[in-house]
């Protein structure tokens, strides 16, 4: 198939032919990319949402190249927006987390014309970067090309779920394509069976100067001695899967724990997702039609199921039946021999789009003993994500792992036939939540060994923690707590006036939010980091928190801190937190009674946009509370952006004066600004003590 490009060595190599060769595989994901969305029957589909819990088709066309503009502003590779519109419809909202907005009255999407037109103007802007942008060898992840990199990735890895959205549209919303081909290959599935895979040694994780791009959660380190186990030959069938429902599998409770119950029960479920009709007659869903039900093909199945059949296989033979964790599937990889990368020693596999646009017979590809050790479909694993020892959040991308260690999204490995690129690399690590259907299947393994399967949700990122200490921790040197004075002082403001709804934008980790939620109606706590945001959304759903706060050096300390204890007792369910760029906000985010922004307004890219915007979206009367102790750093704002700490004719500007400059055509400045203390612990022995300065303004 055409497009095919293959992982680039981000290593070694002559510094202008990697530029060629990073502009070749950018192209060619672009345009692959593109032809995917030309399976869908018309315009209209692209507004089809194939599934609740996702956005419609459009957004995710225009979602990858909406990406590579943020990360590269970011960055600081491009210095100003393509089309903001676009830029803020489709920034975010591509899995079920509570700061995903999935809420269709809030989207105004553009035609499919436009977001075309949009992705063109987009190319243009990546494809001058890789040709102009001056970089060295190697490609790592302080380098200007690795965002563009990313992206590419980024891109490859919505080339797969999209393929999974389109598969689930009403089949005549789709047509086929010749660059799809469907495997022609259909017959009696062979007999699965056990094979004795011994035991070894197993190191998880990468290190920083590996040669291929790689996405944060596989970078570290982890170490296991896998004992002896045996693992079935192939990947388990339609046959194989459909044994388990002919013996009543789906309505039988025994075989479902309660979170599979939970899921079948609200799905109604009976079968899988892509099979269609009645018993005896069952049809397989592809991408773009429907075939009479291979029996040999591998069946795809959501985790939950596949969890099912394994406690319902083990029932059949007397064993301890499940999937494998991720050390027993590596160790699967070096029994084959495959523990290499694909564009180094291609394996044979059912991937990379090399042969079909859908699954093969499970007996196709061999892979020492066994088949489809790689490729096909992806394999669900018993192991929820988590970081490996030495994890590190990239900075350009602080959410695609953090938010999924919560021991809800479990890994898949392996890839299926449309995974490429860093999909199908020995390190890759992906995770999804155990009921959502990729094209994804299983094979079992049968071992008394037990699987860790709860990871402690403790936040060990060093500024999360910071951060979790500085909202929620004890009081420092007796100075208050910071965000609580803020929403002190916003209510003191606020006396006498309508308490509708506010925003506390740049929220963090949500303290103020949480003491403001007392007295609003409704309250908006927003912050361009979804790791922060992730802190306050689980803190409102569970009441608690617990971090890890540095002592000395390597040394922690575990810290638990609840709602209750700081004196917040309400529910909080008025409170919206979600990821946002206060710079580009989407048009909901309006009619607010009160704005409080602390620390934020010099950590912007463009602090004068974001004052002369936040105007529109207060009422009349409404307070706007701004605490900064004007740090300017060219690091987050270019000096031309900076509203004051310069001299202009020779006179000092300080950002008071930037203030009254942006604020008072539509503000009045209420009473005189306030100095506040705040201190920041870093370790035992070191705290950061600074002042910011408050000003109150009144919207005219």
């Amino acid at each position: 198939m055409e497009f095919i490009t293959q992982n680039i060595d981000l290593a070694s190599g002559d510094a202008e032919a990697k530029r060629a060769g990073i502009k070749g595989y950018f192209n060619a994901t672009w345009k692959l990319y593109e032809r995917l969305f030309d399976t869908l029957a018309s315009d209209e589909v692209f507004y089809n949402r194939p599934q609740p819990l996702r956005h419609p088709l459009i957004f995710y066309f225009g979602h990858t190249a909406v990406f590579f503009v943020n990360k590269l502003m970011l960055a600081k590779l491009i210095d100003r927006r393509v089309d903001a519109r676009m830029e803020s419809v489709f920034a975010i909202g591509v899995d079920e987390m509570s700061w995903d907005d999935l809420n269709e009255d809030h989207y105004d999407w553009p035609s499919v014309a436009e977001t075309r037109a949009y992705r063109n103007q987009v190319q243009v802007v990546v494809n001058e970067l890789i040709d102009t942008v001056d970089f060295s060898m190697p490609i790592d992840w302080e380098s200007p090309l690795w965002p563009v990199v990313m992206g590419i990735e980024h891109e490859r890895i919505h080339l797969e779920t999209s393929s999974v959205l389109i598969r689930q549209l009403d089949l005549a919303s789709v047509k086929p394509s010749p660059l799809f081909p469907v495997c022609p290959d259909v017959g009696d599935a062979p007999e699965n069976r056990l094979l004795d895979v011994p035991g070894g040694a197993v190191e998880l994780g990468k290190g920083k100067g590996h040669h291929l791009y790689g996405w944060d959660n596989e970078y570290g380190k982890a170490s296991f001695g896998v004992t002896d186990f045996q693992a079935s030959k192939y990947l388990v069938s339609n046959r194989e899967f459909l044994s388990f429902m002919e013996d009543g599998g789906y309505a039988d409770d025994r075989w479902w724990d309660a979170e599979g119950r939970a899921w079948r029960n609200y799905h109604q479920a009976a079968m899988p997702e892509f099979w269609r009709g009645e018993p005896g007659a069952f049809r397989l869903r592809l991408m773009t039609e429907e075939i009479p039900l291979p029996p040999n093909w591998p069946a795809e199945v959501c985790y939950l199921e596949a969890k099912a059949f394994c406690n319902w296989k083990g029932e059949q033979t007397g064993q301890a039946i499940r999937m494998p964790d991720e050390a027993e599937y590596r160790r699967m990889l070096q029994v084959a021999g495959l523990e290499a990368e694909h564009h180094e020693s291609p394996v044979a596999a059912n991937w990379n789009l090399e042969h079909y646009a859908s699954s093969v017979p499970v007996d196709t590809f061999a892979h020492g003993d066994f088949f489809d050790l790689v490729g096909n479909v992806w394999q669900w694993n018993e192991t929820p994500i988590y970081g490996f020892d030495g994890f590190e959040v990239h900075p350009l991308y602080d959410d695609f792992s953090v938010p999924t260690f919560d021991n809800r999204h479990n890994l898949i490995k392996g890839g299926s036939w449309i995974s490429t690129g860093n999909e199908i690399a020995l390190h890759s690590r992906y995770a999804f939540r155990r009921h959502f259907y990729q094209h994804a299947g299983f094979r079992y393994v049968a071992s008394e060994r037990m699987v860790k399967k709860e990871f402690d949700v403790y936040e060990t990122d060093a500024l999360i923690s910071q951060y979790c200490e500085f909202h929620y921790g004890e009081p420092c040197f007796g100075v208050p707590n910071f965000p609580q004075t803020m929403a002190l002082l916003a209510l003191d403001a606020m006396d006498g006036r309508k308490k509708g709804r506010a925003l506390d934008i740049g929220c963090s980790v949500g303290r103020c939010a949480f003491e403001l939620a007392d007295a609003f109606d409704a309250v908006d706590a927003l912050d361009f980091s979804a790791r922060f945001v992730q802190v306050g959304a689980r803190l409102q759903r569970s009441g608690r928190i617990r971090y890890e706060r540095i002592e000395e050096g390597d040394l922690v300390s575990l810290h638990e801190h609840s709602l209750k204890e700081l004196g917040l007792h309400g529910e909080y369910s008025n409170i919206n937190f979600m990821q946002q760029d206060a710079t580009n906000m989407k048009s909901e985010f309006s009619g607010y009674d009160l704005v409080v922004a602390a620390n934020l307004i010099d950590r912007l890219n463009d602090p004068a946009r974001f004052l002369r915007d936040i105007r529109t979206r207060m009422n009349p009367g409404g307070v706007l509370l701004i605490a900064s102790p004007y740090t300017w750093l060219e690091e987050f704002t270019k000096k031309e952006k900076w509203l004051g700490g310069f001299k202009r004719d020779g006179e000092p500007v300080t950002t008071l004066d930037g203030l009254h400059a942006e604020l008072d055509a539509g503000f009045a400045l209420q009473g005189s600004p306030l100095r506040v203390p705040f201190v920041i612990r870093e370790t035992k022995n070191k705290h950061q003590h600074t002042l910011s300065e408050v000003t109150v303004w009144i919207r005219k």
